[in-house]
C-alpha cells in the first residue's frame, strides 16, 4: 500500500488506530500488573505474606496507586494483625478510588479487629449503599451493632438476613448471641436450637455448649447435662463443656459428680484459681473439709481468692470454730466492706456462738452503707424474730 493510499484507508476508518509506541508500553504495563496481582493474591492464599508483598510492591513500582496493589498491601498486613498499617493501605486506595468495595471490607474488618465498632458499621454501611444485598457485609454490620449493644438494630439486620435466605447459619448464632447477651435465654436457646435442627450430625461444638449454658442460665440443669455431654463426646477436654456439666451437677446438688469435671478441668489446667476454688467449694458442700482446705489454699497460694478465703472461714465455722471463722469473715469485710454474702456468714458465726445482738448489729452495720439488699433484709427479718439463719 503506497503512502497516499495508506493515509486515505485512515481518513476513511477514523476508529482505526494509527501506530503509537506508548500504547504498546501501556499495554505491556497493564499485562504486567495483572501478572504481578494474580501472582500476589495466589500467595496470599497460600498464606505466603512476605512473597505476596513483594509482588505488591512491584506493582507500585509501575503504578504508584494501583488499587490492586493497595488492597493487596492491606490484605497482607491484616492477615498479620497489623491493622494500622492495613488501615492507611486501604484508606490510601479510597483516596484515589472512592467506593473500592474491597478496600471498604477490609478497613471494616480492621475497625472491627480493634474493637472500633462504631467506625467498622459507618464503613460498612458506605458499602451496603452500592450492595445493600450483601449478606456478609449484612452479618458483620449486625455483629457490629450487637458489640455496642444496639439490640433493636442488630436484629433487624440479622433478621433482614434469615429473610433473604432462611436458616443462614451466620444470623441463627448472631441471634444467639443478641438475646443471650441482653439475658433472654428462652430466644437464645430457640436460635441456637434451629442450628441443630438443620444439621444435627454435624453441630458446631459451640452451638451444644452455648444451649448448654442457656439452661444453665434458667436452671434447667437436668437439661443442659445432655447438651454439654454431646460436646464432650466430640472433644472431651474442651474446657466450656467440662465446666458446664461440673456446674449442672453443682446446681443440681450432686455434688460428687460435680467434683469429678472440676478436677477433669485442673488435670488439664491445674493452676486455674477459679477451679480450685469450686472444687473446693464441692468438697465442702460433701463435708470433706480435709479436701476442701487443700484446695482453697492452692488456689490462695497463686494468688489472694476471695471466695477461697470464704471457704476457709466457712469450714472454721463448719467444724465449730466460730471465733476463728469470725476472724476470718471480718477481715474480708475490711477488704470487701460492700459484699454482703459476707455480713450474713458472720452473723451466723455469732449467732452460733449465742451472740444474737451482735449477729443483728453486724446486719445493720452492712445497711447503714445505703446499700439495698433483700438478703440482708430477710436475715435480719430472721434474727429479730428469733429465728435461726440456716
Amino acid at each position: 500500500m503506497s503512502d497516499q493510499n495508506e493515509e486515505n484507508t485512515i481518513l476513511q476508518n477514523p476508529e482505526m488506530d494509527i501506530f503509537d509506541p506508548s500504547k504498546d508500553l501501556e499495554n505491556e504495563q497493564s499485562d504486567e500488573i495483572s501478572a504481578l496481582s494474580k501472582k500476589g493474591y495466589q500467595l496470599l492464599k497460600e498464606n505466603k505474606i512476605k512473597e505476596a508483598k513483594d509482588e505488591f510492591t512491584k506493582i507500585l513500582d509501575i503504578e504508584n496507586n494501583n488499587n490492586y496493589a493497595l488492597v493487596g498491601l492491606g490484605d497482607s498486613e491484616r492477615k498479620l494483625n497489623h491493622y494500622q498499617d492495613a488501615i492507611d493501605y486501604y484508606s490510601k486506595c479510597l483516596s484515589f478510588h472512592p467506593g473500592n468495595n474491597y478496600a471498604l471490607f477490609g478497613l471494616a474488618d480492621c475497625y472491627k479487629a480493634l474493637n472500633q465498632y462504631h467506625k467498622a458499621i459507618t464503613i460498612w454501611e458506605q458499602y451496603l449503599v452500592h450492595d445493600d444485598r450483601n449478606i456478609t457485609v449484612l452479618t458483620r454490620v449486625a455483629d457490629a451493632y450487637r458489640k455496642i449493644r444496639d439490640f433493636k438494630k442488630s436484629k433487624q439486620l440479622y433478621l433482614k438476613v434469615l429473610d433473604m435466605e432462611n436458616n443462614n447459619p451466620y444470623a441463627l448464632i448472631g441471634l444467639g448471641h443478641l438475646h443471650y447477651d441482653f439475658k433472654e435465654y428462652r430466644d437464645a436457646q430457640y436460635y441456637w436450637t434451629k442450628m441443630l435442627e438443620i444439621n444435627d450430625s454435624c453441630v458446631d461444638i459451640r452451638v451444644l455448649t452455648s444451649i448448654g449454658n442457656c439452661h444453665r442460665k434458667l436452671k434447667t440443669f437436668d437439661k443442659g447435662v445432655y447438651y454439654f455431654e454431646r460436646a464432650l463426646e466430640s472433644d472431651p477436654k474442651n474446657f466450656y463443656a467440662l465446666f458446664g456439666l461440673a456446674d449442672c451437677y453443682r446446681g443440681m446438688n450432686q455434688q460428687y459428680r460435680s467434683v469429678e469435671y472440676w478436677n477433669k478441668i485442673l488435670e488439664i489446667d491445674p493452676k486455674n484459681k477459679v477451679i480450685l476454688t469450686r472444687a473446693g467449694d464441692a468438697y465442702r458442700n460433701t463435708g470433706d473439709y480435709k479436701t476442701a482446705t487443700e484446695y482453697y489454699n492452692k488456689a490462695m497460694n497463686i494468688d489472694f481468692d476471695i471466695y477461697a478465703a470464704l471457704g476457709l472461714a466457712l469450714i472454721c465455722k463448719g467444724e465449730g470454730r466460730y471465733e476463728e471463722s469470725v476472724e476470718r469473715l471480718g477481715a474480708l469485710i475490711r477488704n470487701d466492706p460492700k459484699n454482703y454474702r459476707l455480713y450474713i456468714d458472720l452473723a451466723d458465726s455469732y449467732l452460733k456462738m449465742n451472740q444474737r445482738p451482735k449477729a443483728i448489729e453486724t446486719l445493720e452495720s452492712f445497711q447503714k452503707q445505703g446499700i439495698r439488699s433483700q438478703a440482708i433484709n430477710e436475715a435480719l427479718d430472721k434474727l429479730r424474730n428469733n429465728k435461726s439463719l440456716s
